[in-house]
């Protein structure tokens, strides 16, 4: 385990991420993330540190309301958000993370249009084994 860091494009938010250097995400094809083009580092609550802009954040629920997408409210940059398939972890973007950090990022494809058939995919993500 490394600690990346991240923020938003303006640099308000900012966080830091325990997860291996060798990253593991998903892109999904659900509509927002479609849109955002995010891409899934799903980690347990306990490696996730939100270390400035916590003020600068606006949050976005739709649908069941459950997932809680936080945005700057300067740049618009949704760099993580509580995510609906793992409410007890958190989902970095990581387009959002430094670089230095990153040795490679290894993407699977993940099909949030239709989520409630896969959801269970994800659910292991969140669980602390460290």
């Amino acid at each position: 385990m490394v600690l990346h860091r991240g923020g938003c494009h303006c640099g308000a938010v900012t966080f830091e991420v325990k997860a291996p250097a060798e990253l593991r995400v998903e892109l999904c094809n659900c509509s927002i993330c479609s849109m955002t083009a995010y891409l899934h580092l799903i980690v347990p609550a306990v490696r996730f540190r939100l270390l400035s802009g916590s003020d600068q954040l606006e949050c976005y629920t739709f649908n069941t309301g459950v997932a809680q997408h936080y945005f700057c409210n300067h740049c618009g940059i949704k760099s993580y958000y509580v995510p609906r398939s793992n409410p007890d972890g958190i989902s970095v973007n990581a387009r959002c993370l430094h670089p230095e950090t990153i040795e490679r990022i290894h993407v699977s494809s993940f099909d949030g249009r239709n989520w409630e058939l896969h959801s269970s995919e994800l659910a292991h993500l969140s669980i602390d084994s460290s």
